[in-house]
């Protein structure tokens, strides 16, 4: 986001630049995640729209149940691999382009979703554009894959390297014990819980939250490979990410790599 509460095209598309880390570095969605959602949205045949799929992470699963979907990702890279993922689901349509343009004028759908891509929609249109999408009582169902460091120690010592090259909001700035119970409850990280948004909006009703956990463990490799895939990281000059990584990666050496807890954080609503 910008000052002025826009969204920053430029950074929301940095991930086409590493599709292919992407695709193998970001957590994917459980189970029960995917299966809250299919029993809320109740879409009885009825078709699906995902704001920016990426490589497919909750694309894969929400299809593999067999429900028609519609995606659109903004980033032509990253939809030449979200293809390739779905292409045994003959049920997948990708669209290439902004979600504020592409989304189709004459069609409703049962449900939209947004797999860690809600903030990247402009906020002065983002519930316009998705009640206009949904049929009649239409589930929208929002979530993310937050993530806490568990070891205090370890904590405090990325915390010094994040310090040292003047990073905020990484994946690993907020303790596991810091989050609580409560979905949303994220220490600032993806601007906000979208609840008191769309309460305001008085278009929805229904409105859930529900939060998932699962313990974590990462190697120092495949932790870089998840940084590295981060706009935080991405956006940063070569020479500078690197430094940073080279720095992140001694200090997990030094306490085997990182556990953490995540929390897949839902929200839903429908369209009255």
């Amino acid at each position: 986001m910008t000052a002025e509460g826009k969204v920053d095209m430029t950074r929301s598309q940095v991930f086409g630049e590493v599709a292919e880390l992407y695709d193998a570095a970001r957590p994917g969605y459980s189970d029960e995640l995917v299966a809250e959602v299919l029993a809320y949205a109740a879409l009885g045949g009825r078709a699906a729209l995902e704001i920016g799929a990426g490589t497919g992470k909750a694309t894969v699963p929400f299809a593999g149940g067999g429900i028609p979907l519609l995606c659109i990702e903004p980033d032509a890279r990253m939809a030449e691999v979200l293809r390739r993922n779905t292409a045994r689901h003959p049920g997948v349509q990708v669209q290439v382009g902004p979600f504020e343009e592409l989304c189709p004028d004459d069609r409703r759908f049962g449900l939209v979703l947004a797999a860690t891509s809600w903030h990247w929609v402009d906020p002065a249109r983002r519930w316009d554009l998705v009640h206009g999408a949904l049929a009649p009582g239409g589930a929208v169902a929002l979530f993310w894959n937050p993530q806490g460091v568990r070891d205090a120690g370890l904590h405090a010592a990325l915390a010094e390297v994040d310090r040292r090259h003047g990073l905020a909001g990484t994946p690993h700035s907020v303790r596991a014990a810091d989050f609580g119970d409560v979905p949303g409850n994220w220490g600032g990280l993806h601007g906000g819980w979208p609840e008191a948004e769309c309460r305001s909006d008085g278009r929805f009703t229904d409105l859930r939250s529900v939060r998932f956990r699962q313990d974590c463990h990462y190697d120092t490799e495949s932790y870089l490979g998840y940084l590295a895939s981060l706009t935080t990281y991405r956006v940063l000059p070569s020479d500078r990410r690197e430094r940073v990584l080279a720095d992140t990666a001694r200090v997990l050496d030094a306490h085997g790599g990182v556990a953490t807890e995540r929390f897949s954080d839902l929200f839903l609503a429908r369209a009255r």
